[in-house]
């Protein structure tokens, strides 16, 4: 029986990681499934294993008020030093581009426990956009003895790189959460009213859509837009608010200081009553999905959901000035506005006023798979011996 560690630590991990924890529990004659989360987001994290009714068998809870990289670095790598001494896994799965996957990574390979690196092969080839992440993905591609890379361009920058390790094409596990989570409030009506109830009490009533009313869902908490670039970001966002008053815009805000100080500057201390401009608190993972499935626009800087906003047929207009996902930029699912101003207005007025431009965004072929992401990768670790 062959010993799968999966190591998380933040929610956008846990979203991708919870379902292919869940394909290897299938198998439980062939694999023993361990679980370790970091917790380098909390409470976040702690929400999606929930939803997905993940247990962890190990938890570094290394989440301290004011952490920086190198205190997430340092606690993860002598974290996982720890947990090795209980138990060595003959293979261990990190997801991504985090510092929690970075440092996982690393502390395996200072015990030569094979890595497999899901979600393998994003560049932007760009080391300080996004910072940390792309050098963070880099570093564990070099390490990782397994690259499950999400599609044939991630291949092919793993190629060029000439990564070390074996690479196979996979889609991409987010696909496979959001095809779950979907069909769990699709079948269940109970389910949908206990998430619209959430949302209401979160500060949004999603019956304000009712009569065909729009929705422009906002994202927005990315380090490296901190500053100016957050300033207009949400300048436009409180400009388009008021030149289309039919409009709702929802904005989730992220706990993170850095996000909510700006926010303030622009909008002032009082963020209620504000009209067609909704401020509401963080939202799990399901209520996520559910007010997502019934926006118009998302505009976002966070990097999954430009993989899953296409999976329910919405454009996305991403905050960035790059991207490590140009599959999507190339099928049409997404377009870069950048933290500019003048780009964010033109773009979201574009695709709430022209019918064909909308059209065109929201029927595009989301290039990131088609919900077996996870069968695929069980389905390799099923057929081969992994070596210590």
């Amino acid at each position: 029986m062959k010993k799968v560690m999966l190591v998380f630590g933040t929610r956008p991990e846990a979203i991708k990681m919870c379902p292919l924890v869940k394909e290897f529990q299938k198998h439980r004659d062939e694999f023993e499934t361990i679980v370790c989360v970091t917790g380098q987001h909390r409470e976040m994290l702690d929400q999606v294993l929930t939803i997905f009714d993940v247990k962890p068998d190990y938890d570094l809870n290394i989440m301290k008020q004011g952490q920086d990289l190198y205190d997430v670095t340092a606690r993860v790598l002598t974290g996982m030093r720890d947990v090795f001494k209980t138990c060595r896994p003959d293979v261990l799965l990190v997801h991504g581009d985090t510092t929690t996957s970075t440092a996982a990574a690393l502390a395996a390979f200072y015990q030569q426990i094979p890595v497999g690196h899901v979600e393998a092969g994003l560049r932007t080839h760009n080391i300080y956009s996004p910072w940390p992440e792309e050098m963070n993905r880099q570093i564990t591609g070099r390490i990782a003895e397994y690259n499950f890379a999400p599609t044939p361009l991630s291949e092919k920058n793993l190629l060029e790189e000439k990564a070390q390790g074996k690479i196979y094409v996979t889609g991409n596990t987010v696909i496979d959460a959001l095809h779950m989570v979907v069909d769990k409030l699709k079948n269940n009506a109970e389910l949908t009213k206990e998430q619209n109830d959430i949302l209401l009490k979160a500060g949004y009533d999603v019956a304000r859509l009712n009569a065909g009313k729009k929705l422009v869902l906002i994202t927005g908490h990315r380090r490296e837009n901190f500053g100016d670039g957050f300033i207009r970001m949400v300048t436009a966002m409180k400009d388009l608010s008021e030149k289309y008053p039919e409009v709702d815009f929802v904005y989730p805000m992220h706990l993170n200081p850095n996000v909510r100080k700006p926010i303030h500057e622009v909008f002032g201390t009082d963020l209620n009553n504000l009209g067609n401009f909704f401020f509401i608190e963080p939202l799990q993972y399901l209520e996520f999905v559910h007010l997502m499935s019934k926006a118009t626009i998302v505009l976002t800087d966070s990097g999954g959901i430009q993989e899953e906003a296409p999976g329910l047929g919405k454009p996305v207009l991403v905050m960035r000035d790059t991207t490590e996902r140009p599959e999507a930029l190339k099928s049409g699912t997404v377009h870069l506005v950048g933290t500019d101003y003048d780009k964010i207005v033109t773009e979201v007025s574009t695709l709430l006023e022209d019918k064909v431009a909308y059209e065109k965004m929201s029927k595009a072929v989301n290039p990131y798979g088609d919900g077996e992401s996870c069968k695929r990768i069980v389905s390799f670790f099923l057929n081969i011996k992994c070596h210590k």
